[in-house]
């Protein structure tokens, strides 16, 4: 899964590089996705994850992974962070 974040799902785009005498040639728009290392509290174990800079400030706003993970839909979310959800879900409901 390259260049795709694994929390929201943001991928590459595509568009136009337009010019001064408004010629037109393709490129693409990256997303920045970085490498991060993210801690689970319930679980109490971390798990590395493509995440944009966009999703890793909203993981901070939300109050960390977990609370993150349980409001995200699953549509978004890559297999990795689906997996996380179910185990973070499964560790509330028995405690």
């Amino acid at each position: 899964m390259a260049r795709r974040c694994e929390l929201t799902g943001k991928g590459v785009q595509a568009g136009n590089n337009v010019s001064h005498a408004n010629n037109k040639t393709r490129r693409r728009f990256l997303p920045n996705v970085q490498e991060v290392r993210l801690m689970s509290e319930t679980l109490g174990r971390s798990f590395n994850m493509k995440v944009s800079a966009a999703a890793l400030r909203s993981v901070e706003h939300n109050g960390g992974l977990d609370k993150f993970l349980l409001k995200a839909r699953d549509t978004n979310l890559s297999l990795q962070a689906q997996r996380v959800k179910r185990e973070i879900k499964k560790a509330t409901a028995t405690a």
